[in-house]
C-alpha cells in the first residue's frame, strides 16, 4: 500500500524547513506511515540524515517537527536524526534500526 499523499505534504513540508536550517543527506519516511498499514494514531517516524549534528541543531529539528505536526492535524512526527559519519563510519551502520529503515525507508 503507497504512502497517502497527505503523509507525503507533511514530510515534504518539514523535509524543507529542515533543508532551509541545514543541509539534508538523506530524509525517509518508515514505519507503519512508510509500510502503508498506519492508523489514525500512528505517529510519522522520519529518518533524517545531516553532514553533520550537534544538540543545538537537533533541539531545532524537533521544534519543527512538533511544529509542522501541530499544524497538520496534530499528527506526532518522530525524527530520528543522525550524522553522514555515524551512518557511514560508525557501528550504528549495522544496527536493526537502520536496516530496517535501509529495507522499508521511502525517500521525500
Amino acid at each position: 500500500m503507497p504512502i497517502r499523499d497527505c503523509d507525503l505534504m507533511i514530510a515534504r513540508d518539514l523535509k524543507e524547513r529542515i533543508a532551509r536550517l541545514t543541509p539534508l543527506v538523506d530524509f525517509k519516511i518508515f514505519g507503519s506511515r512508510a509500510r502503508g498499514d498506519a492508523d489514525t494514531e500512528s505517529d510519522m517516524d522520519v529518518f533524517i540524515e545531516l553532514e553533520l549534528r550537534d544538540k543545538a541543531l537537533e533541539e531545532q529539528i524537533l521544534d519543527i517537527a512538533w511544529e509542522v505536526g501541530y499544524l497538520n492535524g496534530c499528527i506526532h512526527v518522530s525524527p530520528l536524526i543522525f550524522s553522514r559519519h555515524e551512518i557511514e563510519e560508525s557501528p550504528l551502520r549495522s544496527s536493526a534500526i537502520v536496516q530496517s529503515i535501509a529495507a522499508e525507508g521511502v525517500r521525500v
